[in-house]
């Protein structure tokens, strides 16, 4: 028998409801080098807003598929909006961070962690997800007129700003895009299609990689295109999930972007996105894995009560070895998601994105997780309740 003697200089601080891995380690009395005061209090601001206004309602804006426009402008408010796009604060443009301390990475990740606790991947993606990917490049490579325009509004939720890459015929193979930009005058005459772009059919910016010149990588630049420019048409996509992420086709005809929305220098816009990469990563992998993580717990949940065979799900070895599996899986990724974090926090910038690109892919692979936890728990858990 364990005597309070014993429990002295323990660890015994939890967070949470305390169900085996419903949560991160350091949620549950594990010690950690990575996460100060700040964090937990970070943590229970994050998990107290998520439970009290958004849990109850994000089914319904799945279904209608559409956020509400006061939810970006509370997120705008709150500052999350202004944490996805990494580090340092923009403070010039937002303001002074409203938590009394300068956010670190571990901050951010936290962000993902408590609202992917929704399990909806349309309202995550929908809320931080065009933010994340598609403003940190006029963040930092915009002219001074483009972010002081820009920046502002779209940290604090008043206009959304997404990313378009991928074309009907380039995903992955952004090097060959085929998205034209011709320099007439002061302007660039934008012509071609972005498909699959996240947040594209209520986006106010699109920043646009498109080519300017020569075939390969060193022919793509950065344009920023504004909602209202003639010739630009978005049509919103009819998805299998993610539904009030707003997919969209995008049509651009003989699109007039002036020149000063070029974002940095022509030809480097290959180099930008690159340059953003990790931090895309580390942003969808902490997603993904708390998404994981929750289809672990419900699971964890339904076998401890689903009786079969005179037993409950859980009492039955091949249902446990399910289980563990999945665990394993999900507490591996997280804990290297944690180390590409405390990476990225100590890291100077150039060192980051020199390093860590093929730890980032990779760990955006075994993200995966999340599907494979997904599929073991809907194959293996529920069909199985249905034997007897």
């Amino acid at each position: 028998m364990v005597s309070p003697a014993m429990l002295k200089g323990m660890n015994t601080e939890v967070y949470g409801e305390g169900h085996p891995f419903g949560d991160p380690s350091w949620y549950q009395a594990y010690n950690t080098p990575y996460y100060n005061d700040t964090h937990k209090q970070f943590r229970k601001l994050m998990r107290e807003y998520v439970d009290e206004h958004i849990m109850s309602n994000v089914h319904d804006w799945d279904e209608k598929g559409t956020i509400p426009k006061e939810m970006y402008l509370e997120a705008g408010k709150q500052g999350t909006l202004a944490l996805c796009i990494g580090r340092p604060w923009p403070e010039k443009y937002f303001g002074p961070s409203p938590w009394g301390f300068e956010p670190d990475y571990f901050h951010e990740l936290i962000m993902y962690d408590e609202m992917s606790r929704t399990g909806s991947v349309g309202f995550q993606w929908g809320i931080a997800g065009g933010t994340t990917i598609g403003l940190p490049p006029v963040y930092h490579h915009g002219s001074e007129e483009l972010k002081n325009r820009v920046m502002p509004p779209c940290v604090k939720g008043e206009k959304v700003c997404c990313l378009a890459i991928t074309e009907p015929t380039a995903g992955s193979d952004v090097a060959n895009l085929k998205c034209t930009a011709k320099l007439e005058g002061d302007f660039y005459i934008l012509n071609g299609e972005k498909k699959w772009i996240t947040n594209g059919i209520f986006a106010d910016y699109f920043t646009v990689a498109c080519r300017t010149g020569k075939p390969g990588v060193g022919g793509i630049s950065l344009l920023l295109v504004e909602k209202g420019m003639e010739g630009l048409e978005c049509r919103k996509m009819k998805c299998s999930g993610a539904w009030s992420s707003g997919t969209t086709y995008i049509t651009f005809d003989d699109v007039k972007v002036p020149k000063g929305n070029l974002l940095g220098k022509e030809g480097k816009g290959f180099q930008y996105m690159m340059q953003n990469f990790n931090h895309e990563r580390f942003a969808f992998c902490a997603m993904s894995t708390r998404f994981a993580r929750v289809c672990l717990e419900d699971s964890l949940k339904f076998a401890g009560k689903r009786k079969t065979f005179g037993k409950t799900l859980i009492q039955h070895p091949v249902i446990r070895w399910k289980v563990a599996e999945m665990a394993r899986t999900v507490e591996a990724t997280h804990n290297w998601l944690e180390w590409i974090t405390y990476q990225l926090k100590t890291m100077p910038k150039i060192e980051a994105m020199l390093k860590l690109g093929g730890h980032t892919a990779l760990c955006k692979v075994d993200a995966r997780t999340s599907r494979t936890v997904a599929d073991t728990t809907v194959s293996q858990l529920v069909s199985r309740s249905f034997l007897d």
